[in-house]
């Protein structure tokens, strides 16, 4: 009995520290709950096994080794490729598409770690080896054996729950991350790839039992963070490290004080002096970007927990005023990209010039962030297009059958504005042919996928090579801008492709096409053949504007670019080579660039030292269209107003005005422009308190929007005066 248990036992411990320290050094591993589970893992194993007899005695002891070796295997190599732990969704949902469009990435991660998944097998080999030559096979436990594992068995068990009932009452991190805030890759660093399959395996069963027998468990979605935000008000901060600063240490000395009494990203009621991202006062009154709603007709619809905590949350929302850049650019054209894997670091004056152009004119964002999210382009779309939290994997897809009322086209379609999507792959993948039309897209894709002809024939543009991997953003723009640049009026939405990974001359056609103009370079294949692909990019946006030149459409189009993730197919140190320095201080890996450009803003750039995200996108173009919008809508915020600036990744780090905070890490604190501190010492605790607070319930309010499909509730009790859109 206990050869067999400490075999098995034995083999997923080795098997756990070699996944850590390929994915993560050995950097926060914390050993207790992971011992515990994988001992009771094994003891029933163990019993399964000892009870069985014959052939399919040996069978299940050959899959209770085989299986752990090869998960792991297949951990590792995903976790190369895509830099997030490979879940059960990913395995259901996205296996069709992974094999169709990543087979190129999965045998590069496969070679790639080709030595370690050696380390993996080796020690089964050997066992196999050591156990045929002594003759030995599972034995037959006797029922004194069988009655000892039964027992010690659920021992540890409960010395695991025993770890997270701990970590509960300490209010530890870790607990959070397992129960409350689930995020896959922080456990899978700190816990083990075990105690992540152990807690993705009960969240999947959660959600099939509720979508089968319609049982909700309390393992489904998010548990913690209820409330209404921090306990403090918002205060006008200008974060980062350069430009201009307010002065802010003595107004925050004097909100926590008490003279100030209003919750966390409250506004103050007076309207905000000049400060980075405005050039100058507000010249009208301000007003709050908010619809009426009817609070009681909210709570009236509310059936559960979720949506009852929706309603209290946006009821003690105070809506973000609007500021001198509402309604800047009324009337006016939208093309909107999200670039695939696009960075900052692509940006070069001589490579792509129209891309150096386009960052350096305009608004200019000196702190925004792209962070990554688990289904890193899907997610980096949703975030884009909702101004929402991603909640786990997939949201956009489980968006799909949801009322997405307040998203871009949705406002656009108010004013008589038709809205066209495009993306250069297949109309099928990541089933955006119907999650975009249900954002308000008419939608359109160069190949057809897994889809008829007949039925959907009439949503393929045309492009030269719509088969090549990746294929041309160039060649995207040529075979789509006649459909609406001669129309009076129009938004657009591109999701763009060839910059996506790998970053190589041999597999990567947008790299190989554009092999010559990078070939001087002084850096490694991977770096060129990244700034390679994204010179594709830099033509696609070049023919752009020659096109809206050419149309009229130049003066009153807005363009706006941003990225859907960081190249995460380069490696830490690859990355740092192309950017020159290193990026490990902080977040500096989730650098970008967002572009916001309009051709009359060449004279009066305006630059911003505000911390802001991609979930900041969608309110700031609602601000800056005019349209009338509830800023209680979104997870991020009108950058051009006077909230701090706020940041959320997906392990709930950020960073603020006034701090980069990442998980597991030392706060670093930021001073302003004369060298003093933003936030003094003595208020940091609460600062950070409130802040670390503010984050969960964005987080939280996120996830319920998608799961209980909340925007159907608010639709219904918004008043009429204030439907999207309108005035």
């Amino acid at each position: 009995m206990m050869v067999l248990w400490g075999s098995l036992a034995g083999l997923l411990m080795y098997l756990e520290l070699v996944y850590h320290f390929v994915g993560f050094g050995w950097e926060e591993f914390r050993p207790a709950y992971p011992a515990a589970l994988i001992f009771a893992w094994t003891g029933v194993e163990t019993l399964l096994i000892g009870a069985l007899r014959g052939r399919i005695k040996r069978v299940c002891f050959v899959l209770a080794v085989c299986f752990p070796v090869v998960w792991t295997g297949a951990q590792i190599v995903y976790l190369r490729i895509f830099r997030q732990p490979l879940l059960w969704e990913a395995v259901v949902r996205g296996g069709g598409d992974a094999l169709a469009n990543y087979w190129r990435e999965a045998l590069a991660g496969i070679l790639g770690a080709l030595p370690f998944l050696i380390l993996l097998v080796l020690p089964a080999v050997l066992l196999g080896l050591i156990l045929k030559r002594r003759g030995w096979s599972p034995p037959d436990l006797s029922p004194g054996q069988m009655i000892k594992t039964a027992a010690a068995a659920p021992a540890c068990m409960a010395a695991g729950a025993m770890v997270m009932e701990v970590g509960k009452s300490a209010d530890a991190e870790y607990y959070e991350d397992y129960h409350e805030f689930y995020d896959p890759l922080t456990v899978a660093r700190t816990m083990g790839v075990l105690s992540m399959l152990q807690r993705d395996t009960v969240q999947e069963a959660a959600e099939l039992m509720e979508t089968v027998v319609g049982v909700e468990m309390a393992w489904n979605g998010s548990e913690g963070a209820v409330g209404s935000g921090a306990g403090t008000p918002g205060y006008h901060l200008a974060g980062g490290f350069s430009g201009p600063m307010v002065q802010v240490a003595d107004r925050f000395q004097e909100d926590m004080a008490g003279e100030n009494t209003g919750q966390a990203g409250e506004d103050t009621g007076q309207i905000p002096g000049e400060s980075p991202g405005q050039a100058g006062n507000v010249t009208q009154p301000s007003h709050p970007q908010a619809f009426s709603l009817d609070y009681v007709q909210l709570h009236d619809l509310a059936e559960n927990d979720h949506q009852t905590w929706l309603a209290d949350y946006m009821e003690g929302q105070v809506p973000v005023n609007s500021n001198e850049y509402t309604g800047k650019f009324q009337g006016y054209n939208l093309i909107f990209l999200t670039a695939e894997g696009f960075s900052t670091y692509a940006i070069d004056p001589e490579l792509t010039p129209t891309l150096y152009h386009l960052s350096h004119s305009g608004f200019v964002f000196e702190n925004y962030y792209v962070p990554l999210w688990q289904t890193s382009t899907s997610d980096g779309e949703y975030i884009n297009c909702t101004g929402l939290i991603p909640d786990g994997q997939y949201s956009m897809r489980k968006s799909a059958d949801n009322n997405m009322a307040y998203t871009l086209p949705r406002f656009f379609a108010e004013e008589g504005v038709s809205s066209f999507a495009y993306h250069n792959n297949s109309l099928t993948y990541y089933d955006r042919y119907l999650t975009h039309p249900n954002l308000g897209y008419d939608f359109k894709a160069c190949r057809l996928g897994e889809l008829s002809e007949e039925e959907w024939g009439d949503k393929i543009f045309p492009m030269e090579h719509p088969n090549a991997w990746p294929a041309s953003d160039l060649e995207m723009m040529q075979g789509t801008m006649s459909e609406y640049l001669n129309l009076e009026r129009f938004h657009v939405y591109y999701m763009t492709v060839s910059g996506h990974m790998n970053y190589d001359f041999s597999g990567n056609a947008m790299s190989g096409k554009n092999r010559e103009a990078v070939a001087e370079l002084p850096l490694s294949e991977n770096a060129r053949a990244y700034l390679a692909c994204n010179i594709e990019l830099d033509k696609a946006l070049e023919y752009m504007l020659e096109q809206l030149k050419e149309a009229g459409q130049l003066e009153r189009t807005v363009i706006c670019l941003s990225a859907d993730h960081y190249p995460y197919g380069m490696t830490e140190e690859q990355y740092e080579e192309l950017a020159g320095k290193s990026l490990k201080e902080g977040l500096d890996q989730y650098r970008s660039s967002l572009i916001l450009w309009n051709a009359g803003m060449e004279e009066e750039s305006v630059h911003i030292t505000k911390a802001c995200g991609s979930m900041d996108i969608l309110p700031t173009l609602l601000n800056l269209f005019g349209f009338s919008y509830d800023s209680r809508m979104y997870a991020g915020r009108d950058i051009f107003s006077d909230r701090e600036g706020m940041v959320i990744f997906n392990d709930r780090s950020f960073v603020t005005d006034a701090l980069v905070y990442r998980k597991g890490k030392d706060p670093i604190w930021l001073q302003d422009e004369f060298g003093s501190w933003i936030v003094p010492q003595e208020g940091r605790e609460d600062y950070l308190a409130e802040r670390k607070k503010e984050v969960k319930d964005r987080y939280q309010f996120s996830a319920y929007i998608l799961q209980e499909n909340y925007y159907e509730d608010v639709f219904q009790a918004v008043q009429p005066m204030g439907e999207p859109g309108k005035s």
